[in-house]
């Protein structure tokens, strides 16, 4: 257990893997992005709009009333002064009541927003083919559809009130700044050049930090997810220390790089901080000053230092939120990365629809690798005749399991060519291609769920006689009966509250529920008891009558009756013929067959 776990194909790992060095690398294009998101709720975001205006606009404007308030005070004008209290008051209630409509709204568009984005990245990776999944960490796809979206919603739901706020305060401050003093506006405005050199700075660093820590939470989730899926075996060998060691490095990594984005982000608030608390301190001295001297009211004064305050206090606020945005884009360009991603190409209009196949199978010079450099098939070629049963024979790696994949179409070839009932299976339709072919794995998954949802996962529209009759073929149907619900019995994931033996039995339902022309067993009887693979095989024998059949398996004395069976070593066939027929020839496949039946006598 030495790294995340790979997605479900064979091929090896591939760029974009947890724990490389990543940056930022268009963040103006995924801001871009980001907003053609926004057209799902503009209603909600304009009323948003609307209502921070008003809200800001109504706040902003009893500074002025104060500065009058505090003029009335001094000049003992006792009506002035009631006017501007229930002026104030007004514009106090007026802001309140249209900033709660404002988070409302913009609740309602960070969530549907978060919504459409969410189902797109869902969408999208249905849709990517399995030499996707084979670079990909399952833990690390699970990171970008959680939290990468989630840092996506809390910067709409956070970043986006801030920002317009700012914005609004920033306009409003500066045409009543000017409106009670151009020269005091002037002192204010000096300190924005040096504000925008801080902010350029810290931000121009902490964007790639923020980027590696999206990408080290990636590579920790595809650990946990590995080691929580595997606990059976971390604990059979006795792995703990191992995994714990593996969690503690990722761990280590993650903290270090959030350690260096978030102390590098902070210094950003002291700094602004004290350039705006320097410049409060020149305007008082030089606004009272001007006051002595009588240019200005002292409640001029008074309500041109408190904007003054509101007008520096936007630049502090978008300094704070520079964390939630990198973050969030740092997020967004990861989800977006897997969104670009080529997904399989769609089927030609006039693609061949398989609706009523034949079973007729045949390989021609058929050559594959998971990458360019390293071929797994060589020049395999072999026919097999509708309603035969072909066994795939030989070494783990050999090849066996990358045969039945190119003829699901999972991977393209390199080279060569596959037909079905003489038509290129490049020609075929993919989806009708897949209705036509059943698949059993050695490695059988459950879905959460009842056992009557996922027996009728390979016939959604199954009749309740159809997914009896399949579970009494599968001889699954006497233990179903006896679980506490039978067939509405749930399903832990992955069916983790069933036996090895019983998930397979159920995985075999579902194929023969499917009723597929062509049926494909892969390992499919090598993880349950000599019994219970004695009513498979049965089972089986008389679900392959009329199908064409492609059975992969180390146990030879499952395959005796197999038309052909083709020995696969290094890519290649290197024999091919039946049972006796290999036998006779006393080469790699008679050797194979003696030394297990030894094994099984001994």
């Amino acid at each position: 257990m030495q790294g995340p776990r790979r997605g479900p194909g064979r091929g090896p790992g591939g760029p974009g893997a947890p724990g490389q060095k990543v940056k930022l690398k268009d963040g103006k294009k995924t801001v871009i992005r980001l907003l053609g998101y926004l057209k799902h709720v503009k209603l909600y975001l304009i009323g948003a709009m609307i209502a921070l205006l008003l809200s800001s606009v109504a706040s902003l404007a009893a500074p002025r009333v104060s500065g009058q308030l505090v003029d009335a005070i001094l000049n003992k004008d006792g009506n002035l002064l009631l006017q501007m209290v229930a002026f104030m008051g007004a514009l106090y209630i007026i802001s309140s009541l249209f900033s709660w409509l404002q988070q409302i709204w913009l609740v309602k568009v960070s969530q549907h927003t978060v919504q459409v984005l969410r189902k797109d990245l869902f969408d999208r990776i249905q849709l990517l083919p399995l030499r996707f999944f084979d670079s990909k960490p399952h833990g690390e796809l699970m990171s970008r559809l959680t939290n990468d979206v989630d840092n996506v919603s809390n910067m709409l739901s956070q970043s986006m009130t801030q920002v317009m706020s700012s914005c609004i305060t920033l306009v409003v401050s500066l045409v009543m700044m000017l409106t009670l003093s151009w020269e005091l506006t002037l002192v204010s405005l000096a300190a924005i050049p040096l504000s925008m050199v801080i902010v350029r700075q810290v931000t121009g660093r902490t964007g790639k930090l923020f980027k590696e820590q999206q990408a080290a939470l990636g590579e920790l989730n595809g650990i946990v997810e590995e080691t929580v899926t595997g606990a059976r075996v971390v604990k059979v060998f006795g792995r703990e220390p191992n995994v714990i060691a593996d969690f503690e490095k990722s761990n280590e990594k993650l903290t270090k790089v959030g350690v260096k984005a978030t102390v590098l982000s902070s210094v950003m608030g002291p700094l602004m901080n004290a350039v705006n608390n320097i410049s409060f301190a020149l305007v008082a001295g030089i606004g009272g000053w001007m006051a002595i001297s009588g240019r200005v009211s002292v409640g001029g004064i008074q309500s041109f230092l408190q904007y003054s305050r509101q007008f520096a206090r936007p630049f502090n606020e978008l300094a704070n939120q520079i964390t939630v945005v990198q973050s969030a884009l740092a997020g967004a360009e990861r989800v977006f990365e897997i969104m670009d991603t080529e997904p399989e190409p769609e089927d030609d209009p006039q693609a061949y629809l398989l609706d009523k196949p034949k079973g007729h199978v045949v390989f021609e010079d058929v050559s594959f690798g998971y990458t360019p450099e390293k071929m797994i098939l060589k020049h395999v070629s072999f026919e097999a005749k509708p309603g035969q049963t072909i066994a795939l024979v030989g070494p783990t790696g050999a090849g066996k399991t990358t045969i039945v994949n190119l003829l699901m179409r999972f991977y393209d070839l390199n080279g060569g060519r596959i037909f079905i009932d003489e038509h290129d299976i490049t020609d075929i339709r993919r989806q009708s291609l897949r209705d036509s072919l059943g698949m059993v794995l050695q490695d059988v998954y459950l879905f959460s769920g009842t056992v009557r949802e996922n027996i009728c996962y390979g016939k959604l529209d199954a009749t309740e006689e159809e997914m009896i009759r399949a579970a009494k073929m599968a001889n699954c149907h006497s233990f179903i009966t006896r679980l506490p619900k039978g067939y509405d019995t749930p399903l832990s994931e992955d069916g983790g509250n069933l036996s090895q033996g019983q998930r397979q039995l159920l995985s075999i339902a579902r194929a023969i529920l499917a009723d597929p022309k062509v049926l494909i067993l892969d390992e499919a009887t090598s993880s349950v008891d000599t019994r219970t693979e004695m009513n498979i095989q049965a089972a089986m024998l008389a679900l392959m009558q009329g199908r064409t059949s492609f059975v992969i398996a180390h146990r030879l004395s499952t395959i005796r009756s197999a038309d052909q069976i083709l020995v696969i070593n290094d890519g290649q066939i290197i024999e091919r013929g039946t049972h006796d027929q290999l036998m006779e020839q006393n080469g790699f496949y008679a050797r194979l067959s003696n030394s297990q039946y030894r094994a099984k006598s001994a």
